[in-house]
């Protein structure tokens, strides 16, 4: 009986052993978890088929030790044949377990890192975007320090307020809808200040818009591109017109403004576009090909900002 167990444990460990110390270094000797899938099968099928009859002949050997088997009946052959297709099968189960979760370990590896580095360009974007909204605000003000200063102080009053909301939105990857457009009205109040009758401003706000979640400064980044590159430009002033839409687990943001977009300028001779390209880049970041970007004139007197965002990813 302790012979038969002796021979059992020892029969048990020659496939963990031969699979551990044959076939893993020989995988890792020669890089075959970098060697392309089709390439690979027939060498790893190779080094089964020859290790499956390496363990067939340790299997007869430790017959032979134990004395188990008795070679005169005439079935050897069938017993090789045996040992050869089970461990041929064990190797085949074993080399796919070993292979598949190298693989998927390494895919994790670079999403982990994909993620890592999509997640700094992010932080990167949406680090610019403070200084550029915190300049512009700025000169928004100065420019009512000497002429208004008691618009000025509330203009003041009133940028601290946005700048405290942005600072804690700036940390989070997207937010609700109806926090950044908070922000928006409030700085299109401050902006009024300055533009008074010149700057119109209309909402057409869906309900069902409020519970979506966009990345945050974006809404906020066109809004303000459109002033500055639109209705600041115009001696009459010109609308503001916010419009977001819902269907099905999409939102759709809509931004129109006087003025026009020519070749990635508002006006000709200066360069704008920053805030779209920032944009661009975010929601690709973000969503990938899910979401899209429009930018067009329409009827050369007004620009119109088209942003189209997925919900759930």
């Amino acid at each position: 009986m302790q012979r038969q167990q002796f021979e059992a444990v020892t029969q048990s460990l020659i496939p963990f052993l031969v699979s551990h110390f044959v076939i893993r270094n020989i995988i890792i000797k020669y890089n075959w978890l970098k060697v392309d899938l089709g390439k690979i099968v027939s060498r790893v099928l190779g080094l089964i088929l020859v290790v499956a009859v390496l363990t067939g002949l340790l299997y007869q050997l430790s017959y032979l030790i134990f004395r188990s088997t008795d070679y005169t009946n005439g079935d050897l052959f069938l017993q090789l044949t045996f040992d050869f297709l089970v461990t041929a099968f064990l190797y085949v189960i074993w080399t796919t377990i070993y292979f598949l979760y190298h693989y998927l370990e390494s895919n994790n590896r670079s999403l982990k890192y994909e993620a890592a580095i999509n997640e700094m360009q992010l932080n990167q974007l949406k680090s610019q975007l403070n200084p550029h909204f915190i300049f512009n605000a700025l000169n928004s003000v100065r420019a009512l320090v000497d002429e208004e200063p008691a618009k000025a102080k509330i203009a003041i009053t009133q940028l601290s307020n946005i700048l405290r909301t942005s600072l804690i939105m700036d940390k989070k990857r997207v937010i609700n809808f109806n926090d950044e457009l908070n922000t928006v009205r409030a700085y299109l109040a401050l902006e009024s200040i300055r533009f008074e009758e010149r700057l119109k401003i209309k909402y057409n706000i869906d309900p069902r818009s409020n519970h979506f979640q966009i990345p945050p400064m974006m809404l906020q980044t066109l809004v303000e591109n459109a002033i500055k590159h639109g209705v600041s430009n115009l001696v009459d002033g010109g609308i503001i017109e916010i419009k977001s839409i819902t269907e099905d687990s999409v939102l759709k943001l809509r931004i129109k403004n006087s003025g026009q977009y020519i070749h990635g300028a508002r006006k000709p001779g200066k360069k704008g576009g920053y805030g779209i390209s920032n944009t661009k880049e975010r929601l690709k970041l973000i969503y990938g090909s899910e979401a899209t970007f429009n930018i067009y004139n329409e009827n050369d007197k007004f620009v119109i900002t088209e942003v189209r965002i997925p919900q759930g990813i």
